[in-house]
């Protein structure tokens, strides 16, 4: 065909009028289109895609108009349409319609099967490389081997874990839906954030174990993968590493070397040692939620240097003990040097075995908090953040040093990044409260006190929490009371732990019955804020003074003094301990010993050591002047403390008798009144 042929049959055929109709409707179409689709909160993409299936219209539209045309008997191909008789207007007019038509009918099906996606749940939001391992059940006869199911699920989460193109929800989180006799995958994938989940059974039976494992797709809650692995014992670390890199390999991760180095590497060659090292890892994990928070320490000690005994190349085994002789420097249960050296020997060990290893700087980052070297600290963190890329007590302890050293808005984003790999962590939680108790913003305090009571309805020191938060805010004393009350007629057996709260809640309410029975339940434990601990000793002569029995309160502030004494002489650059004995001989009214011991007590806890204790230091050295009667002095701490993040509050200045001396000093008065909520009225 000649060009001039070739141009005639284009004109002849329409589609000329085809190519022009077809721009101006699909114009108008764009047009509309960018109205409606932000209207109806379309994705960024949908205008992309229309635009897109619109271009690809235009050429489908030229081929129907050259290959076909409508004539009175129907749509035919264009040869046979010429022995017909010549159409009139309107049958041309009907082609424009019918291929236009045609045309975008084409499109807006493409539209429809390439970009509409299949019913989901609201997982389908979450990052599609995002993981939950939930606790393995334990299938074995002898139930005494739960503790292994949770091990080989845990080094399942763990090697999963090292993968720093993957998301995995922390231990803490998951371990909440262990013994749960229903599990609705989707509806735990939502509460964790993740797009799927692991769950698997492990049955130990002598010297064999089989572990099976599926992975579930929580976003159309379908099985991805599927597999058992029946073996001899001593393979249970190789199943684990091999059942990581499925999963890895199933949700597409990108695993560098490194990474797949250290999911093939064994904890231990000795089974015996990991079984003691899952029980201590237990006896640790358990450590704040019980009562005795050293005897858990101590268990987890022993068993881990029994491990160590068994296999003196066990790595794991040495970063768990320096974290639980750290931790018990830390918490003041055991703040000698003898404590100190023992977590550092452990550390040295780790560091020799892999100097490289994530898990061992995080634990040197621990043990230089515990000594206040916060700095050392932030450098070893991200040391371990390298190769702990979802481990959310890298993120958890980072804002920790943030907020020792005062970086509040940094502590709180640290925080929350670690709630994003651990949402269901109770602890985390309580350290985001606390911030916000220090930094006095009742409100955000008050929320995340609902959020942990959402999480746990019937939690206990959650609503003690709730009840001290009204003490603090509002100096309103009657919740707290309510929930005492009603816990104590519900189990009698708990007025000893409840014990350091009724002499604050008796304290501040000024009854001593009140006071004298809870005192009496304390028995040989202690009271009092973070690292200021009271004895029962003490609390008797604060009892004594502001019922204003002096010799009562000598007698009690003597004894308190000789055990005191004791503790100050064993740790003499300890702050909270020589604050607590300054306050004791400012009750005995040894003013210039309890000057200096106060004084010193600030010193050995300066802001930039310790913006928490530092605060509730000074505050106790306000007490300690207006005791002695130096109120000029108490009322310049007590505002210095009060310019910073701390515990000192509107509640306690308002009832605490501790402050009793200060009371109609018009400088201390206003101070309480600026702290007043705005719907408090006196």
């Amino acid at each position: 065909m000649n060009p001039r042929n070739f141009f005639t049959e284009l004109k002849r055929r329409n589609v000329y009028k085809i190519a022009i109709g077809y721009g101006v409707v699909a114009w108008l179409l764009l047009q509309a289109a960018s109205i409606l689709f932000p209207t109806f909160e379309a994705p960024p993409w949908t205008m992309k895609v229309f635009v897109a299936v619109t271009a690809l219209g235009f050429p489908i539209a030229l081929i129907i108009a050259w290959a076909f045309e409508l004539t009175p008997e129907g749509l035919k191909r264009t040869e046979l349409a010429d022995e017909l008789p010549k159409k009139s207007s309107r049958n041309r007019a009907w082609i424009y319609v019918v291929v236009i038509a045609g045309a975008i009918s084409i499109g807006l099906f493409l539209l429809g099967r390439f970009t509409a996606a299949p019913k989901q749940s609201a997982s389908a939001d979450f990052p599609a490389k995002s993981i939950a391992v939930l606790p393995f059940e334990n299938f074995s006869q002898d139930k005494a081997f739960a503790f292994f199911a949770d091990g080989v699920q845990d080094e399942i989460l763990t090697d999963l874990a090292k993968i720093a193109d993957l998301k995995v929800i922390s231990r803490t989180s998951v371990m909440q839906y262990k013994n749960t006799s229903s599990r609705n995958l989707p509806e735990i994938a939502q509460a964790l954030k993740v797009a799927h989940v692991l769950e698997g059974s492990v049955q130990r039976s002598a010297n064999r174990v089989r572990v099976s494992a599926q992975l579930i797709d929580a976003r159309n809650d379908t099985h991805v993968w599927a597999d058992k692995y029946d073996r001899d014992l001593a393979d249970v670390f190789a199943i684990q590493s091999e059942i990581a890199q499925k999963i890895a390999d199933q949700l597409q991760a990108k695993i560098s070397p490194r990474e797949r180095s250290a999911i093939e590497k064994q904890p231990t060659k000795d089974l015996a040692a990991y079984d003691l090292y899952v029980r201590a890892t237990d006896a640790i994990d358990a450590a704040p939620t019980t009562q005795n928070i050293k005897e858990n320490f101590l268990e987890a000690i022993t068993l881990l240097e029994q491990a160590i005994a068994r296999d003196p190349a066990f790595f794991n085994a040495y970063c768990k003990l320096a974290q639980a002789h750290a931790q018990l420097y830390l918490f003041g249960e055991d703040h000698t040097r003898a404590r100190l050296v023992s977590a550092e020997q452990a550390i040295n060990a780790a560091l020799r075995l892999q100097p490289d290893a994530g898990e061992a700087h995080w634990a040197q980052a621990g043990l230089l908090y515990s000594k206040l070297d916060y700095d050392g600290a932030r450098a070893e963190i991200e040391i371990a953040r390298r190769s702990l890329p979802n481990d959310a007590r890298v993120f958890e302890l980072s804002g920790y040093i943030d907020r020792r050293q005062g970086r509040w808005p940094e502590s709180a984003r640290n925080l929350e990044r670690a709630l994003e790999v651990d949402p269901n962590n109770v602890s985390i939680l309580w350290q985001i409260a606390l911030s916000y108790e220090s930094l006095r913003d009742y409100a955000k305090d008050a929320a995340v006190l609902d959020r942990i009571l959402a999480l746990k309805p019937n939690d206990l020191d959650a609503r003690l929490a709730r009840g001290q938060l009204e003490v603090a805010w509002r100096a309103d004393t009657r919740p707290l009371h309510e929930v005492i009350e009603s816990s104590m007629q519900q189990d009698p057996a708990s007025g000893k732990r409840l014990a350091p709260l009724r002499i604050f809640l008796a304290s501040a309410e000024r009854d001593a019955g009140a006071a004298e029975r809870a005192l009496a339940d304390l028995g040989d434990d202690t009271y009092g804020p973070d690292a200021i601990q009271f004895s029962r000793a003490f609390g008797e002569g604060q009892l004594a003074r502001w019922k204003g029995d002096a010799a009562a309160a000598h007698a009690s502030f003597t004894t308190a003094r000789v055990a005191q004494q004791r503790i100050v002489d064993a740790q003499p650059d300890y702050g909270p301990a020589l604050c607590v004995l300054g306050l004791i001989d400012a009750g005995l009214g040894r003013q210039e010993d309890a000057l200096r011991e106060g004084r010193r007590a600030v010193e050995l806890t300066p802001l930039s050591k310790d913006s928490i204790n530092g605060p509730i230091i000074m505050g106790f050295f306000a007490v300690i002047c207006a005791w002695v009667g130096e109120k000029d002095l108490a009322i310049e701490q007590l505002t210095r403390a009060l310019q910073l993040p701390g515990r000192l509050n509107y509640g306690g200045l308002r009832l605490s008798p501790s402050w009793d001396p200060l009371r109609g000093d018009p400088r201390f008065e206003a101070i309480v009144a600026s702290l007043a909520p705005k719907e408090v009225h006196d």
